[in-house]
């Protein structure tokens, strides 16, 4: 009987007991309902600001960077495009300057051949016609040239010949003039009171040059000489 009371205390006093409630801290940096970033518990909203003015300007530094690297590797790049560009236009330089020197002596080349080709065609319209000039000497020793067509004819020619360059070595040219191997044939040799040794008494046969060209070697006597 005694403890019966005793326990109806102590049921009392567990009735009377306070109980603590259960709470529980949501960590969570984004807000399931809003999606927007919370404020981490502990620390106020200008922390959140604060922290997003340093991420920005670390990006902005990273930005920076980036942009002086790239200006840097630019300014590299130029270097040695201009380095190239450089080498390339000497390179091109050198065979501009080779391609004129080829042009220059094709050129001159061209213009010898040009001039050579003109001579030789000269030399040979003259030589075909050293035939015709023999015989219009024969007919002017025959006396067959002393007037009419032909004389004005013959005439003609001989001045178109001689603006040609023709030179005639007949007898009126040489005649006392001293002997040429290169340019006289002698055919007999004479002595001569009147015309010293080694030079021309009597020409033979009309000789012709033009210039240094001799396009027939006059057929002559010559002196040997007094005995």
């Amino acid at each position: 009987m005694t403890n019966e009371p005793h326990e109806h205390r102590d049921g009392a006093n567990d009735a009377q007991e306070p109980r603590e409630d259960v709470r529980f801290t949501d960590k969570r940096r984004i807000d399931p309902e809003t999606g927007k970033r919370r404020d981490q518990p502990g620390q106020p909203g200008e922390a959140s600001q604060e922290d997003g003015a340093d991420a920005v300007s670390q990006a902005e530094q990273i930005l920076q960077d980036a942009a002086a690297a790239e200006d840097a590797d630019a300014g590299a790049g130029e270097s040695e495009g201009a380095e190239a560009s450089g080498a390339v236009v000497d390179e091109l330089r050198r065979d501009l300057q080779r391609l004129q020197a080829e042009f220059v002596n094709y050129r001159r080349r061209v213009d010898r051949d040009r001039s050579v080709a003109k001579e030789e065609a000269v030399n040979s319209m003259l030589e075909s016609l050293l035939p015709v000039l023999d015989d219009i000497d024969a007919a002017r020793t025959a006396g067959d040239l002393t007037d009419g067509p032909f004389a004005a004819i013959a005439k003609k020619l001989e001045q178109v010949l001689t603006g040609y360059g023709l030179e005639r070595q007949d007898q009126e040219a040489l005649a006392g003039a001293e002997f040429n191997p290169a340019q006289h044939e002698a055919m007999l040799r004479q002595p001569s009171e009147e015309v010293p040794e080694e030079h021309i008494i009597q020409v033979f046969r009309n000789g012709y040059v033009r210039g240094e060209r001799v396009l027939r070697a006059a057929q002559v006597m010559v002196s040997a000489g007094a005995n």
